[in-house]
């Protein structure tokens, strides 16, 4: 018999504020399967870490239920927020946001068109966000190749350099994280959730402890 769980996903572009995001979600939630990534709102629901493993849930018929904090959080672009609901609808899945007063996608089983409705508009205005926002990082690039081409002309060179993040660095940024690595006791995706970071940054550590001998492969 499958077991059906409730499921909360959170999409975070960083970490702000002091705590453990993770940890206050899961005694505020616990009854909730957790999947949080800390990634760019640009990048599609279906290619974020902890976006695939809410998806292979999803497949496997473990999760019925799903809470988001807002309608973004599925896609940036209507294209994309309106087909990862159109496939939730497919797999059964109820759909609750709760800055539209914990608004559900299906009643009965059945879609309720007052959600389609309001988060059509939603995914709409999204979508017409992020063009403003590319389009100001487009304006924004193109003033300063314009600014560099000036100063080359008038024989002087911008130079940017980026810093170099040490091992050190990574390892005390993340230092929860790098703690429960060398435990050895909690898998890669249980520590993404309880350090509040992504499934990246774990493999990332782990890579790091691995080359300075600190962990065993």
């Amino acid at each position: 018999m499958t077991t059906f769980k409730k499921a909360r996903y959170v999409r975070n572009s960083a970490i702000t504020g002091g705590g453990n995001p993770a940890r206050q979600l899961a005694k505020l939630h616990p009854d909730e399967e957790l999947y949080i990534d800390v990634i760019s709102g640009t990048i599609a629901f279906k290619d974020r870490p902890q976006g695939k493993l809410l998806i292979e849930a999803i497949e496997n018929g473990q999760v019925n239920l799903l809470s988001v904090a807002s309608i973004d959080r599925l896609g940036r672009t209507c294209f994309e927020t309106q087909s990862t609901l159109n496939w939730l609808n497919e797999k059964g899945v109820t759909v609750r946001v709760e800055n539209l007063g914990n608004l559900e996608s299906l009643i009965d089983g059945k879609p309720n068109p007052i959600f389609k409705m309001i988060c059509d508009v939603l995914a709409n205005v999204a979508s017409i966000e992020l063009e403003g926002i590319r389009e100001r990082q487009t304006q924004g690039l193109a003033i300063y190749k314009a600014q560099n081409a000036l100063l080359r002309a008038q024989g002087i060179t911008r130079k940017r350099n980026k810093p170099k993040v040490s091992d050190e660095d990574v390892l005390k940024k993340y230092a929860s994280v790098a703690k429960e690595l060398k435990s050895g006791k909690v898998s890669l995706r249980k520590i993404a959730i309880l350090g509040g970071t992504s499934l990246a940054t774990v493999q990332k550590c782990k890579s790091i402890m691995i080359r300075n001998k600190m962990i065993e492969a």
